[in-house]
């Protein structure tokens, strides 16, 4: 007999969205992605459940062969324990394997290059982050990327007035 999940918690085997940072992809150039574990404590846990979070302003940094998730809010809940004492901005260890921390040093040494997170989300009933390696944008790729997108639009807008 299978008992149902609840409504803010995630179905094991679906994936989810928690939260995206809709700055980066217009920011960034993104060069390849990765999907990182997160080390959190029991309220945020409750508290992404809820979707309090906020992802725009986070980067990630590499300290001592380990990865961290910088700048990344997570509000506490109104109900969250009186004997704990949370820290919204509080820095968060990222989990990944040896060898791609490795391959990131080798990168993000390289001129250019950084890490920048694209979203959490559940799989598996765990928290993932997503990140990229990256290079920052220059001001006209930035306008390019306005006028494609505004162009996208009108060529639909047309579209959608012709099939009337």
């Amino acid at each position: 007999m299978a008992t149902k999940p609840s409504k803010t918690e995630p179905r094991k085997g679906v994936d989810s969205r928690i939260a995206d940072n809709k700055k980066a992809l217009f920011n960034y150039a993104i060069e390849e992605r990765f999907e990182a574990g997160m080390v959190l404590e029991g309220w945020e846990v409750k508290a992404l459940r809820e979707g309090k979070v906020q992802l725009t302003d986070g980067y990630v940094v590499i300290r001592e062969s380990e990865l961290f998730l910088i700048g990344c809010q997570i509000n506490p809940l109104n109900t969250a324990s009186t004997h704990i004492n949370p820290d919204s901005v509080r820095t968060k260890k990222l989990l990944l394997h040896r060898e791609q921390i490795r391959r990131l040093i080798g990168k993000v040494e390289q001129k250019g290059y950084t890490l920048v997170p694209l979203n959490l989300h559940w799989k598996n009933g765990k928290v993932k982050c997503e990140m990229a390696l990256a290079k920052g944008k220059a001001e006209h790729d930035k306008r390019d990327t306005i006028k494609e997108r505004e162009g996208k639009r009108e060529v639909e807008r047309v579209m959608k007035s012709r099939h009337r």
